[in-house]
């Protein structure tokens, strides 16, 4: 795997879930919903690509 595509999807994945952290109040509680979900998505799939790179 690619350190540094993996480097930048890490920084990109937690921004975003930063953006979505202090944009909470300004979003409607179903969109709010959706962009969490999805952000937990992402941020759990890099925590599993930081570990995988890890162990190869």
């Amino acid at each position: 795997m690619n350190n540094e595509s993996l480097v930048i999807y890490v920084i990109v994945v937690l921004c975003l879930g930063a953006v979505l952290v202090m944009s909470k109040d300004k979003m409607p509680p179903r969109m709010k919903r959706g962009m969490a979900l999805a952000a937990v998505i992402l941020i759990a799939f890099a925590f599993i690509f930081i570990i995988y790179s890890l162990l190869v």
